[in-house]
């Protein structure tokens, strides 16, 4: 919850504040951090509404700014109290911006009086449209007019859909997203609707909602199945039909990398097979033995001393079944379902309010206040979690992996693939692996036996069987099932989300920030070298009664925690190893790049890199313009096209984008033009 100490009054347009524990920044990302938590989870459309939120504070934050570039918004104004000018332009912008994106919300009018009631606490006038940039409110509703016209086309379809149904894909007609399975009916055994096991399968689920539990459809739909064409920060590519990043196909089931997908499958039902505080094993979850991986590997083996005291990490021992689900729950969607770019939001404003984190720009240089440090924050984060949602949407879109509920049960059907002289053997099925997936006997389903009240002749699992009939007051424990009846970790209501799982967002979503926010504090430890989340004995879970101990996740750095988020996934049942990991990869791809890209607008050099233009016949009608750029940075030209070129006599029409909304120039008594990839076809 926001608190704040405002003494507020209006005058001369300016609101005053007194005194306030907070940024005005903070305030309103702690408005759309409400205004997410209540609305359907939609990852990318709610990175994309964080990093446009961002956006529009920073760009307002930087016209009262002589050094940084604002990003859409280039002005420069001046004001007699500049931090009052700031804290009202960043609330009108902010607060008009957040108006336009959550009408469409499923909880729009209780999302939209309370951004009201926001406004209205600061002593601004609502009804205050004016573009009068002498003014900080007309500065503030400029900055919006701005950032809007600029997202409002970016690819995500924001204007086509309605508040039952928003942000919809192309129709079919149109490249919109076609399944190639029939629905799995998760309510009934088996999986005999799917033709292809290694492309992704639509849930039919009884009584479906959401994390939030709205009511949602029957059979699933690709939530963000355009993203695949929504515009990025930085990220930068030369064929629109292509991921951002491509890392190369997932696996697949008796094709390349067959071995692969099994042993992954095998590794989420090990798991689901460990999900019970009642066997015994424990396991020391501290930063001393835990973390500290290579990128893209489960590999480490914790940090030998915290860097903060100079002594090494206590040990921290759990039930490994309590830990499993409380991981599994704690990064689901965030603590109160804030999605994956909500939360890392909530752990960012979690280290500015940490009396020992010492708020220097990338570690380095002057103290900034608290609200230059959090609008620089966001800017870049909420940046990086938007990419992270552009290049795993992609490549959701692009190779359309399947889901380990898919595979387990469409596999356990056909038997097991091991024991070639199995009346049950099949290519198709499930690898035997001792205490984990085995093949009936009479012996073993005797009274008495390990597999009692089974036939003999088939394969079983051990494992989490579903939710018990009371979450609140029992847990389901492990134990030996069928695979065709499997469940994931999750309400039996929800499932697994409703779009395909290579790669996985919360993997990408979670080392993008990670790595943003190491960059900028100039550290990748937590402050204090530690980061924890407390989860109370019997209370914390939802999906049944746990843990039976109260567990503390703690985390050394950013990358840990990040790690921790790929890992729960798994535990849930939601994603297999190659989802998790090849996501960490890509994640730190786009974080890297736009701490690269944000940290040229912060100190103002991005209006001065240099390009080199060069002019490539495509054909006797048409000519390509290549120039040596980053995506989203301003360019001095050094060297103009040859405009005697027969294709360049018109330069105006010459310079044209690929997409022309992102073709804008710098101020008129600047040498300055943003390119991007431009080209000209005709004459």
């Amino acid at each position: 919850m926001v608190r704040l100490a405002l003494l507020l009054a209006c005058s001369s347009g300016l609101v005053t504040f007194a005194s306030a524990s907070q940024s005005i920044a903070r305030v309103w990302d702690e408005q759309i951090l409400s205004a997410i938590r209540i609305d359907t989870p939609n990852p990318p459309v709610q990175a994309r509404n964080l990093f446009t939120l961002s956006v529009a504070m920073y760009d307002a934050w930087a016209a009262y700014d002589t050094v940084s570039a604002g990003y859409l918004f280039h002005e420069k104004h001046t004001a007699g109290d500049v931090a009052a000018a700031r804290r009202e332009a960043i609330s009108y912008a902010a607060y008009r911006l957040l108006k336009e994106r959550y009408v469409y919300s499923k909880s729009a009018s209780n999302t939209l009086a309370a951004l009201d009631a926001q406004m209205i606490a600061l002593g601004c006038d609502t009804n205050n449209f004016s573009l009068n940039t002498s003014t900080p409110a007309g500065v503030g509703n400029s900055v919006y007019a701005t950032v809007s016209a600029y997202f409002i086309n970016d690819g995500a379809r924001q204007t086509n859909g309605t508040q039952a149904a928003p942000y919809p894909d192309y129709p079919t007609n149109q490249g919109g997203y076609v399944s190639v399975n029939l629905a799995l009916i998760t309510g009934l055994p088996g999986n005999t609707t799917v033709s292809d096991p290694n492309r992704w399968q639509p849930l039919a689920i009884t009584n479906a909602a959401d994390q939030h539990d709205f009511p949602a459809s029957l059979i699933q739909k690709f939530l963000g199945a355009q993203w695949l064409g929504v515009r990025p920060f930085c990220l930068a590519r030369t064929d629109s039909t292509q991921p951002w990043s491509d890392p190369g196909p997932q696996p697949r089931l008796n094709g390349p990398g067959d071995a692969q997908f099994r042993n992954e499958v095998v590794d989420v039902i090990r798991r689901s097979g460990q999900l019970t505080p009642d066997d015994g094993v424990t396991m020391d979850i501290s930063p001393g033995v835990f973390g500290n991986n290579t990128l893209g590997a489960n590999d480490g083996t914790g940090h030998p001393v915290n860097p903060a005291t100079g002594l090494p990490y206590a040990s921290n021992i759990v039930k490994r079944g309590d830990f499993a689900r409380v991981l599994a729950e704690f990064w689901a969607d965030g603590p109160n379902s804030e999605t994956p770019p909500g939360h890392w939001n909530v752990i960012a404003n979690g280290v500015a309010d940490n009396t020992n984190t010492v708020k220097r720009i990338g570690g380095t240089g002057p103290v900034v206040d608290d609200l230059e440090w959090d609008v620089k924050v966001y800017f870049a984060l909420n940046a990086a979690v938007h990419d992270a949602g552009c290049a795993a949407w992609s490549l959701k879109r692009y190779y359309d992996g399947g889901r380990p509920i898919e595979w387990i049960r469409y596999m356990g059907q056909y038997g097991e693939s091991t024991d070639t002289n199995s009346l049950s053997y099949s290519t198709n099925g499930l690898p035997l692996v001792t205490n984990l997936i085995e093949l009936t006997t009479s012996g073993t389903t005797a009274p008495g036996g390990r597999h009692e009240g089974f036939p003999p002749g088939i394969v079983v699992i051990y494992a989490w069987p579903g939710q018990p009939t009371n979450p609140a007051t029992q847990y389901s424990g492990v134990h030996w099932m069928v695979p065709s009846k499997w469940y994931p970790y999750q309400k039996s209501t929800f499932v697994t989300p409703a779009f395909p799982g290579y790669i996985s967002g919360h993997s990408t979503f979670s080392r993008s920030a990670a790595e943003v926010l190491a960059a900028i504090t100039g550290s990748p430890y937590f402050p204090s070298g530690m980061g924890t989340f407390t989860a109370p004995s019997n209370t914390f879970l939802s999906f049944e009664q746990g843990p039976s101990q109260t567990v503390q996740l703690q985390w050394g750095t950013y990358f840990d925690a990040s790690d921790q988020a790929g890992i729960s996934r798994l535990y849930g049942g939601i994603h297999v190893s190659v989802d998790d990991l090849t996501g960490r990869i890509i994640g730190s791809q786009c974080g890297q790049g736009v701490w690269a890209l944000a940290s040229k607008y912060y100190d103002g050099s991005v209006t001065n890199l240099p390009i080199t233009l060069a002019i490539r016949a495509l054909s006797p009608s048409g000519c390509q313009l290549s120039l040596n750029t980053l995506r989203g940075f301003y360019y001095n030209l050094q060297s103009a096209p040859d405009l005697s070129h027969p294709f360049t006599n018109d330069p105006a029409g010459f310079v044209q984008a690929l997409d022309s909304s992102m073709v804008r120039s710098d101020n008129a008594t600047a040498p300055a033009q943003l390119f991007r990839v431009v080209r000209r076809l005709g004459p």
